[in-house]
């Protein structure tokens, strides 16, 4: 079978959803991907917290992105940007979206985690684009 060309686009997105209800205290994994593969964009809600110290951390191949909500928004990061890390929020929830100008390659993994350092936090749910 001849292999395909997905130089304009990326073949076969998909998404994949975590969830985490309730989220104690301690590292939760919600998305874990084996390689090779093009990472689009993600997203995770946190409910409830009343710190908003909870990491976000995207792992690809070894590498990752690791930001807490208090962080995202004391830095400002609470529209679209070049850096590719958004938080948003309403009354009961807190929402932090990845997405880059490019869409990144993973050979090996992609992992999406998080890590809980506040009580209170109701659940914590992740959705993850990515393609081959």
């Amino acid at each position: 079978m001849p292999t395909r060309d997905c130089v304009n686009g990326v073949c076969d997105p998909q998404r994949t959803q975590g969830l985490k209800a309730p989220a104690p205290k301690g590292d939760h994994v919600l998305v874990d991907r084996k390689g090779p593969g093009v990472f689009l964009g993600a997203q995770v809600s946190k409910q409830g917290g009343g710190t908003d110290l909870t990491f976000v951390i995207l792992d690809i191949n070894g590498r990752n992105v690791n930001i807490s909500y208090a962080a995202a928004n004391n830095l400002g990061l609470t529209q679209q940007n070049p850096y590719g890390l958004v938080v948003l929020k309403s009354a009961a929830i807190k929402n932090l979206t990845i997405g880059f100008p490019s869409p990144l390659r993973f050979k090996k993994r992609l992992k999406l985690s998080v890590t809980v350092n506040e009580t209170g936090v109701v659940q914590i749910l992740a959705n993850v684009i990515y393609g081959k």
